[in-house]
């Protein structure tokens, strides 16, 4: 228990002793201000409770406090403002505490699922994907680091009209060509072929416009989207030709996907297919429909009536017997229910999809499954450069890849221009380089909010001041500097004078490691994790700033300072691992 903690539990025992009032809790926040001491209480919310003004209140609470001698050394009261200081020795008990307990995890007897990624195996992973994998790869190192068992999944979206769209334009226009023969990353390849469908697509709609048809006429009579729907339905049957195809076209794409995970820094402990769980998805259609919750209508199709849910009436099974997304999603989660003892599952998925989602946890629950309680979808906002929105269609999608790349060559050129990396090997500096690069992307985009909408700026990410990825990194390679000048070894301290301010508000801010961590995993939003580490760097480098550590002559007080530096290293590294980011030794 922290020294917040504890002084939470010592009001609220108070509280009840003097007012009999149970259970109840008032704001503690750590002070920064011109108040003498090291926290401030907010008084104001029992004032009409116990029927006194804050500052008879906050009298009696510092009586009470210090009467004991043991923990709170003094106060006193500014405005109802109850202002305490604590003992030093509390700090120092509380900082070795730290040391001792710091890779102690509580254990959660809790299974969560975090799907992420799920990308269609029609083209290359673009910037979109991005936020979306480092979200949910970051909240679930957070939900480990929080003590759940966790499986990091994903499902391929690898069947359906618009992969039947990269495979028919490959047909027609493809000349046997294969991402080897043409020595390009398979993803991209068969992600020029979805560009080639639409820009025929487009090109037939216009012909069948200048004949006389309407717009929404020509769209469903193109000849190039009824071939497509034809070999959707071919794929469905089993057809041999079709998938091959399919199965040839899926693998260019896998590979180059595992080559931009990687690059990326995420993983995944299991993939499932889509083409693997759409026939379970039917068969719930049936289990619905036998159940009356479901309906058939004439020509077929079938529907999940939601208006009493303050819904609409969602299409699940078309005409022709094909599956919908929504089928597809009511198979998968069913399945993962089925054969995984989970606890909870959650969806890291854009804030376009929430209707579906809302949708999905409904028709679950409609079908008598009561674990849908325990579905959530982590919606976020969409991602924008300074140019605008992402197109695919279009061949106008900013790719993953040569994001990556951009921000590799940035850090780069930023890292020449400082002279920060001039003394160390060829090897290290390209290493640093990608670090600081990627480390520079992934807290750019998680230290926002995930349910906003933002605007990625490269050049602005990669500062080696401010709230940026490269300036905590920076911070981490200062310390490492420090003590390797230091030959830092671990020893007891026995600190026995007056500990300052800033070394107070470094163990305070270490402490607060895992109630950070908590609220992340509380919230699903590693920008509480982002929050918390720029915090703790930015007090470490006023501790740094304010107190002598290898010209202090006190030995004593040399290695509690080189004690301080070291585990402030090591909550920099764990919080950066939790956003997936690489830390740098030298800079």
């Amino acid at each position: 228990m922290n020294i917040k903690d504890t002084l939470q539990q010592n009001i609220t025992d108070i509280i009840y002793n003097l007012y009999q009032i149970s259970d109840f809790k008032l704001e503690i926040q750590e002070n920064k201000t011109d108040f003498e001491g090291d926290f401030t209480v907010v008084t104001f919310p029992l004032v009409k409770l116990v029927k006194k003004n804050p500052e008879q209140i906050g009298m009696e609470l510092g009586g009470a406090l210090t009467a004991e001698k043991n923990f709170v050394e003094n106060f006193n009261v500014v405005k109802g403002f109850l202002n305490l200081k604590v003992h030093d020795a509390h700090f120092i008990n509380n900082f070795r505490s730290l040391v001792e307990g710091f890779d102690v995890i509580e254990k959660r007897d809790e299974t969560v699922m975090v799907e992420y990624s799920s990308p269609n195996t029609n083209k290359p992973l673009h910037l979109g994907h991005i936020r979306n994998n480092l979200l949910g790869f970051s909240v679930a190192q957070i939900l480990k680091e929080d003590g759940y068992n966790v499986i990091k999944t994903q499902i391929i979206n690898d069947r359906g009209i618009h992969i039947c769209k990269s495979m028919l334009a490959w047909e027609k226009f493809g000349n046997s060509e294969t991402p080897a023969s043409v020595g390009t990353k398979g993803d991209k390849f068969v992600g020029n072929y979805y560009v080639a469908f639409d820009k025929q697509y487009k090109k037939e709609i216009a012909e069948l416009v200048a004949q006389g048809l309407d717009e929404e006429t020509a769209k469903k009579q193109a000849p190039i989207i009824l071939e497509a729907q034809k070999m959707l339905l071919d794929w469905e049957k089993g057809d041999e030709k079709v998938r091959n195809l399919w199965n040839e076209m899926n693998s260019w794409v896998y590979e180059g996907f595992n080559q931009t995970y990687s690059r990326l820094g995420v993983d995944f402990d299991q993939v499932q297919y889509e083409s693997n769980t759409y026939l379970l998805g039917k068969d719930l259609i049936q289990e619905g429909l036998l159940k009356g919750v479901l309906y058939r209508k004439d020509d077929g199709s079938v529907w999940c009536d939601l208006t009493h849910e303050g819904l609409d009436q969602k299409l699940l099974l078309r005409s022709d017997g094909t599956s919908v997304y929504m089928t597809q999603d009511l198979g998968t989660a069913v399945e993962r229910f089925k054969h995984s003892d989970l606890q909870k599952l959650i969806y890291t998925v854009g804030n376009e999809q929430d209707y579906h989602f809302d949708v999905l946890f409904k028709i679950l629950k409609k079908l008598g499954y009561q674990w849908a309680d325990h579905l959530e979808h982590l919606s976020y906002g969409m991602v924008e450069l300074p140019e605008g929105k992402m197109k695919s269609r279009e061949g106008t999608v900013v790719d993953a890849d040569d994001l990556m790349e951009e921000m590799y060559i940035t850090a780069k050129e930023k890292a020449q221009e400082l002279g920060k990396m001039e003394q160390l090997s060829e090897e290290e500096r390209e290493s640093s380089y990608e670090s600081i690069g990627l480390g520079a992307l992934k807290y750019f985009m998680l230290k926002v909010d995930p349910k906003k909408k933002m605007l990625f700026n490269p050049a602005e990410s990669i500062d080696f001041n401010g709230n940026t990825g490269p300036f905590i990194q920076y911070t981490y390679a200062r310390i490492q500097s420090l003590l390797n000048k230091a030959d830092f070894k671990q020893q007891a301290v026995d600190v026995n004078y007056e500990i300052n301010e800033s070394e107070k508000d470094l163990i305070t801010q270490l402490a607060s490691y895992r109630e950070a961590v908590a609220r992340a995993a509380a919230t699903l939003s590693p920008a509480q994790v982002a929050n918390y580490v720029y915090d703790l760097v930015k007090s470490y480098n006023s501790f740094y700033q304010n107190n002598p550590i290898l010209k202090q002559d006190n030995e004593n007080m040399k290695q509690f300072r080189l004690e301080l530096s070291a585990l402030t290293g090591k909550t920099i590294k764990k919080s950066l691992e939790l956003l997936g980011i690489g830390i740098v030794n030298r800079m």
